[in-house]
């Protein structure tokens, strides 16, 4: 079988979708700066995104690389860094004859959109962060418009899942619940929110990465219903027996907020997505495929399950 390479291992959706490759392969090879196996047999690489040959390294002898790096949540990094990680990436999957798999997000996506976001929703991001995205998402849609790349997007709403490390979901609401504090959440309860499932985000990417019919498109990974805040927090308070407290910081709490706290000062430009709905759409995978998203509230149980 021929090898498939996750570029940038180490994330909750590298661990995921190692696993997961497995279903289609034998050979899987992890590259980070310090990867560690999922499965028995992985093959570890270390290296740098940033550093062009490193990168080509990775990618040699393999047909499928998947890009699913994070880095620092941080406008500055992503402007310095984003192009380079993807420019090294492009330019490695065409020396090598790879097709590439970009795991992406829906930031670049214009704010006023975002109550029904599809494939083809305008892209027109007032973030820092947004036009980042923009940018590397344009990169390789450009590529692969013009033959020079045989590459897929496959992009996610806001993340919840079991073992996430710093999840906004997780941090927010269910660790404050669990230990009888209130849940945190953004803005306004009352507008709706879905989310997309860290397991079924790596299911579905490497369906779509072992699919030759998927390429040069976009696609939204399988996500949750919508609900409002109100909602999501009622039910995580549900699974763990405890009181649904709510706290609800305004713009003007997190910009204050971020005078002392970096994640916050960073997530202030984002706010956007807690002040209207918020809808994710992913029928078109789920039409093309036939699969779904895991139910919100089998989502949660399991994520209240992890301690």
């Amino acid at each position: 079988m021929v090898m498939q390479v996750i570029l940038g291992a180490g994330g909750a959706i590298g661990k995921e979708l190692a696993k997961e490759l497995k279903i289609y392969t034998n050979n899987v090879r992890l590259f980070g700066r310090n990867p560690e196996k999922v499965n028995n047999d992985d093959e570890l690489i270390k290296g740098d995104l940033l550093n062009a040959d490193d990168v080509v390294k990775a990618v040699a002898g393999c047909d499928v690389a998947y890009l699913v790096a994070g880095i620092q949540y941080k406008a500055e990094v992503w402007e310095l860094q984003w192009p380079v990680i993807m420019s090294n990436t492009i330019n490695a999957c065409k020396k090598e004859g790879a097709r590439l798999v970009f795991f992406d997000n829906m930031y670049m996506y214009n704010p006023q959109k975002i109550g029904h976001m599809t494939e083809n929703t305008e892209i027109a991001p007032t973030s820092r962060k947004g036009k980042v995205r923009a940018l590397i998402a344009g990169m390789l849609t450009n590529g692969f418009a013009k033959g020079e790349i045989n590459a897929l997007i496959a992009r996610a709403a806001d993340f919840y899942g079991p073992d996430i490390k710093n999840s906004l979901f997780s941090e927010a609401i269910v660790n404050n619940l669990r230990i009888g504090k209130k849940a945190n959440w953004f803005v306004s309860v009352d507008k709706l929110h879905n989310f997309t499932y860290t397991p079924d985000a790596a299911k579905a990417t490497a369906l779509l990465g072992n699919t030759p019919d998927a390429y040069n498109q976009v696609w939204h990974l399988p996500s949750s219903e919508p609900f409002t805040g109100k909602q999501w927090i009622e039910m995580v308070a549900g699974e763990l027996n405890k009181k649904p407290g709510i706290q609800v910081a305004s713009k003007s709490i997190l910009k204050i907020m971020g005078l002392f706290n970096p994640i916050m000062k960073e997530f202030v430009e984002m706010a956007y997505q807690y002040d209207r709905d918020y809808f994710f759409d992913s029928s078109k995978i789920e039409k093309t495929f036939g699969i779904g998203a895991t139910p919100a509230l089998e989502a949660v149980r399991q994520i209240t399950r992890i301690k």
